[in-house]
């Protein structure tokens, strides 16, 4: 099924694009919301008509979105989430944790915009904001432990515990001889 999109829908296309769905999908949810309307050969003249009208105002539309993208041109995020000793966040990192973080920044971002597939791991990901259909920005966004020094401290032991284990077994074997008879 061929239709006009009226708005902005994410994943599927932008206002007045002709995109082609599942009838289903566009019988049961579009067109009754109002997201779309029936890609006729009328509704194809009037829309050419009207983005010829509105040229100067999307031109408009699209320099508006520029200037936003350019705003968050420098922006990293990092973001401190509680994490188990495997790396595993408690919960996850999504576009509405990244919305706010942003507004934090002074950013005012609609999490609608945002796009990324939820963070469940410590790392670097990035985030993409669509503000226009040509126009999208790219945030790094860097997920840590909570506590930096809890996750230090909880690695120092491991690593220092490992060798040590190791090497007494190798080069001394009186030393596991006199703990032999302290274990009975």
């Amino acid at each position: 099924m061929e239709l006009i999109l009226k708005e902005d829908i994410i994943g599927l296309g932008f206002k007045n694009d002709i995109v082609n769905v599942k009838s289903g999908y566009g019988r049961n949810y579009l067109i009754p919301m109002g997201k779309a309307v029936i890609a006729s050969e009328s509704a194809k003249k009037v829309l050419a008509e009207n983005l010829r009208q509105q040229a100067h105002k999307l031109a408009a539309q699209k320099a508006a979105a520029e200037e936003r993208g350019k705003a968050l041109e420098g922006v990293a995020l990092c973001i401190a989430a509680k994490v188990s000793a495997t790396g595993q966040l408690y919960g996850s990192v999504n576009t509405a944790t990244v919305a706010e973080e942003l507004k934090k920044l002074g950013h005012d971002i609609d999490r609608k915009i945002i796009t990324m597939r939820d963070i469940k791991k410590v790392g670097e990901y990035v985030a993409l904001v669509h503000f226009h259909k040509e126009v999208t920005a790219e945030i790094p966004v860097t997920v840590v432990a909570e506590g930096g020094q809890e996750e230090e401290v909880a690695q120092a032991p491991v690593e220092e515990a490992a060798p040590v284990v190791e090497e007494a077994p190798v080069e001394e074997a009186p030393v596991a001889e006199e703990e032999a008879p302290a274990a009975e």
